[in-house]
């Protein structure tokens, strides 16, 4: 019993963690049954992420299956550190390199959506704002003295923070662009947020490719306990009728 509430205070500590930071995390609202939403997604990840972060769980071969692609067009259009079409999502810097610009490696996304939840990305990639005070000249309000630099900043144009006083210490009341022509990315902000949703629902779907057939098959296992159930009690109730 010790070990379970234990495994359970471990796996809702980061949980915990943003509660008590008063972080406000916005409903990804994602659908991973939608292929082209997955589609749009993986190539949001391969053109912005995939440069520093790998997904070394996901195999391309998986990827084209799933995704409703061919093995052609997987080659011609995600697959760009390698030519092999049964290789895993890796990138080509090196971990010391890696160490050497950024001051840590880079983590894998294979899993990110898992450990952090898809609210919580989709949240993250929408709230990089301006700060001249970090090495990459940007902060985030849900990771705060993020070490990465807005890669996503020609989509969504650049945010600046807006702050109010709270008990004598001043908070980030919202996010609004920066005026002028340099605020302005090449997406509007429903725009931006649908393109951080298909990202995001990707990364859902890496994190547990089988996850929709795993509902699926949940679904029937239900269905077969309900019909085992019925008929044990039937068969409870035909040996005990003599003693009853």
């Amino acid at each position: 019993m010790k070990k379970l509430i234990v495994a359970l205070l471990l796996a809702v500590a980061p949980l915990l963690s943003l509660a008590s930071e008063g972080v406000h995390l916005d409903d990804a609202d994602i659908d991973v049954s939608d292929q082209a939403s997955l589609q749009r997604g993986a190539k949001y990840f391969v053109n912005y992420c995939l440069s520093c972060h790998s997904a070394k769980f996901q195999r391309y071969n998986r990827l084209a299956r799933d995704l409703g692609l061919t093995e052609d067009e997987v080659k011609a259009n995600l697959m760009f550190t390698t030519d092999k079409i049964g290789d895993t999502m890796n990138i080509a810097m090196s971990p010391a390199n890696a160490e050497a610009w950024f001051g840590t490696a880079p983590p894998d996304l294979s899993l990110i959506a898992r450990a952090r939840g898809v609210d919580y990305i989709y949240t993250y990639l929408r709230s990089f704002y301006v700060d001249p005070a970090r090495p990459f000249g940007v902060n985030n309000v849900v990771f705060k003295d993020v070490g990465m630099p807005n890669v996503l900043w020609e989509l969504q144009g650049i945010q600046q923070a807006v702050y109010e006083e709270v008990d004598g210490q001043k908070v980030i009341e919202k996010l609004e662009p920066v005026e002028g022509a340099a605020g302005k990315g090449k997406m509007s902000p429903e725009e931006f947020d649908g393109a951080m949703r298909d990202l995001t629902a990707f990364l859902s779907y890496v994190a547990e490719p089988i996850q929709l057939e795993r509902k699926r098959l949940g679904t029937w296992v239900l269905l077969f306990l309900a019909v085992f159930f019925v008929l044990a009690y039937l068969l409870k109730k035909e040996y005990w009728k003599d003693i009853h």
